[in-house]
């Protein structure tokens, strides 16, 4: 059976390469989120210096691996067959978990997934111990402190990094303004060099701890000499950063580089265990099996992995190229790094989350003591603090979602907090400490306006679940799966092993596919006048969104009609409860799609915004109107197939048909003529076969009405048809006005 289990070794590692592109995937937010939310400089230029900083800390790490050796389980109570199939149970288990909540876009933490699927398949196999008679208790098999550990992290972590984020981003808003181009003067010098030290004080106990040169002597040295240290970098870099100004070299670029260059340092450094940890354990093992001569792995003690043990730098180089090359060519990486630079942007933008009920509640709360607060607050006060953050007369940088001042906060506070949690023995998360400081800035520095409260704390709450979700997932599903390979053996293996890897593939290929639907041509019309800075170039760019955009509307609400109808007159639950699925997706969607457009407007020329504001605005009220017609026609549908209701009749309904087939026609016709901005909307041919359409519907709607009158009518379907048909007929109507509207605004452009 070594052979079995030397393939198990060769795939724990094709697992860590896996490991290491989703990984790495999720955790760049740690360290490119404010370098590339503040546009501090080209997004290569960005990336390249993470890349850099990341290699250096990977090849530089001594490898200490111990946390996947003996940080979870206690190996002296395990076999060497038990711990092979623990650390492919992780493998397998952490690779799919991060992929999915990569593709979903939510950052998460690597330790804490790894530390519970440890011990979950630990605790699996320490269960089957104890049933199969063991006096040992639990603690004989397992550490749980590490994990109890972890949890206190969460809350310290989540909770500390917020306020402090929040207090710190409002001295340095209360000391810099948003104007802080004319209030540098002495003030930058000892700003950045703070931040330096403070950068450098994160280094050197959480990023470069772990280095090979590091040594005891190294360490023993820095803790005894700690504040001289500092002192004398915070004397040297005060004056350097202030002769750097005089130079006019920007000395917030330099903040934020160089805290990027940190955090990635120190991420590779610490974090590399998260993804090859368990399988240069694996490897461990396996070579430890292999020289003892044995040939039983369910009787061979693997009590040799309390030993602590050295990567050979093979390992660590190739660990750094991968990663190296995930972040540079992985769009899932960008797609985490979105949500976090969207959730803190200072301006109006397409919000990613909805409301909730929650979110709703901590909102109006805020809201009141915040209106508690400023009802104490002496004039004087308020009046000084009110001109501090008064908005900027520079311009943020094309794209950006916050300036530079943020961008060093978020930097320079989420490094002090991780190397003070270091220093005091807590294991704070980078992933927890620098997105909720990101999170507190930004609320200090009052990017959450009302309008936007909400949806940015729904964000938030979804964020911080999907953490606390990770690790009961990672629990329950490495304990399942461990489960299944002890009892299963080999095919049970090859199922899981299998499944993984079917999983790994489809979740690309569904990520590739929502890319795909994401870069949509109105999205990037949307990006693109978000980026424009001609106000007068603006009226065009909203023109083709807004042609875009209402094109597709049209052709949905076009397929959702013929789809309720169908559903209703052939009796398909399924179609009728896809179609109302529809409607409130699309629900959603007209409401972003109204305030994108109403941004691009307001970035218009004042007097061309207000030209344009009539036509546009009924322009979406004549989708609403659509849209509200349709849901007012799917939902007495449903409600009269789901309880098996007679149906109507079919002579009724075969005329009633004709009729939605031209209304189908037209309204593919009119998306198809709207898209069309190359030429003049002519309109007079569709109108005319609106008009037209809507005194047959109204013909047809009067015969029904007369049937109702019949003595012996079937009261049930016949109203319903009527109100269908009322309502199909005020579609026809509000299409009308769409076009009117789009023509009118076409002609203002």
């Amino acid at each position: 059976m070594e052979w079995m289990y030397f393939g198990i070794i060769a795939f724990l590692f094709i697992l860590a390469a896996f490991d290491l592109w989703v990984g790495v995937s999720n955790d760049a937010v740690n360290f490119l989120n404010s370098a590339i939310g503040s546009k501090v400089a080209r997004f290569r230029t960005i990336v390249t210096v993470a890349a850099v900083g990341v290699f250096c800390g990977a090849v530089m790490s001594d490898g200490m691996m111990d946390i996947a050796r003996h940080g979870i389980m206690r190996p002296e109570q395990f076999v060497f067959g038990e711990v092979m199939l623990v650390f492919l149970a992780v493998m397998v288990t952490d690779v799919v978990l991060l992929d999915i909540f990569n593709s979903l876009g939510m950052p998460t933490s690597t330790t804490v997934s790894m530390v519970f699927e440890l011990l979950g398949a630990t605790f699996a196999f320490s269960m089957l111990k104890m049933a199969s008679g063991s006096a040992l208790p639990f603690g004989a098999y397992m550490n749980t402190d590490k994990a109890l550990q972890v949890i206190l992290a969460i809350f310290l972590s989540v909770a500390v990094a917020f306020v402090v984020g929040s207090f710190v981003q409002y001295l340095a808003r209360l000391l810099f303004t948003f104007n802080y181009g004319k209030r540098l003067r002495w003030k930058i010098g000892l700003f950045g060099g703070v931040a330096i030290t403070a950068i450098i004080y994160f280094m050197l106990f959480k990023g470069l701890k772990h280095l090979a040169f590091m040594t005891a002597e190294v360490k023993g040295f820095l803790d005894e000499h700690i504040f001289i240290v500092l002192g004398t970098c915070l004397v040297v870099f005060t004056l350097l950063m202030q002769l750097l100004h005089a130079l006019k070299v920007n000395v917030f670029r330099i903040v934020v580089l160089t805290g990027t260059f940190a955090l990635a340092t120190a991420f590779a450094g610490n974090d590399l265990v998260n993804f090859i940890g368990v399988p240069l354990a694996g490897l461990s093992s396996f070579r430890d099996f292999a020289a003892s001569g044995s040939t039983d792995a369910w009787s061979f003690s693997m009590d040799s992995l309390n030993a602590s043990a050295h990567t050979q730098p093979v390992f660590l180089f190739a660990a750094g190229l991968i990663m190296v090359f995930s972040l540079a060519r992985s769009k899932k990486a960008h797609n985490v790094v979105k949500t976090e630079v969207g959730l803190s942007r200072s301006d109006e933008g397409d919000e990613m989350f909805g409301s909730s009920r929650v979110a709703r509640s901590l909102v109006r709360m805020g809201a009141n003591v915040g209106t508690f607060v400023q009802r104490i607050t002496p004039r004087p006060v308020a009046n000084f603090v009110e001109r501090r953050f008064a908005p900027a007369d520079m311009p943020l940088p094309d794209g950006a979602a916050y300036d530079l001042v943020r961008a060093s906060v978020n930097l320079v506070v989420a490094a002090l907090l991780i190397a003070l949690g270091t220093s005091l023995k807590l294991p704070l998360s980078t992933t927890y400490v620098t997105f909720m400081v990101a999170m507190g800035s930004s609320l200090a520095d009052r990017a959450w306006s009302r309008e936007s409260a909400v949806f940015r704390v729904t964000g938030v709450l979804t964020v911080i679940g999907g953490w606390f979700i990770t690790a009961g997932v990672a629990f329950t599903a490495c304990f399942f799966v461990a489960l299944a390979m002890r009892f299963g053996g080999v095919p049970a293996i090859v199922i899981i092993v299998g499944a993984g890897i079917y999983a790994l593939i489809h979740s690309q290929r569904r990520f590739a596919k929502k890319q795909a639907e994401e870069e949509k041509e109105d999205d990037v019309l949307f990006y693109q006048m978000c980026r424009c800075r001609d106000p007068k170039a603006i009226g065009g760019m909203l023109l083709r969104h807004l042609s875009v955009s209402v094109a597709e509307k049209t052709a949905k609400y076009s397929d959702i009609l013929t789809a309720a109808t169908d559903g209703l007159f052939q009796e398909r639950r399924k179609m009728l409860k896809q179609a109302e699925r529809d409607l409130e997706t699309e629900k959603m969607l007209l409401k972003s799609l109204r305030r994108r457009e109403t941004i691009g407007l307001r970035r218009a020329d004042a007097a061309e915004a207000v030209r344009l504001s009539t036509s546009f605005h009924l322009v979406h009220n004549s989708l609403r109107q659509i849209h509200y017609g349709l849901m007012r026609l799917c939902e007495p549908a449903k409600e009269h197939v789901d309880n098996n209701f007679s149906p109507i009749a079919p002579e009724l309904a075969s005329r009633y048909l004709a009729l939605r087939d031209r209304l189908v026609a037209l309204l593919d016709n009119t998306a198809l003529r709207i898209r069309q901005t190359d030429a003049p909307l002519d309109i007079q041919d569709i109108s005319d076969e609106a008009v037209k359409l809507k005194n047959d519907f109204a013909a047809f709607r009067h015969e029904v009405m007369l049937l109702l009158q019949t003595p012996g009518a079937h009261l049930v379907t016949l109203s319903l048809l009527l109100h269908v048909t009322q309502e199909t007929e005020q579609i026809a109507k509000e299409l009308r006005s769409l076009l009117k509207s789009v023509r009118r605004f076409r002609e203002l452009v």
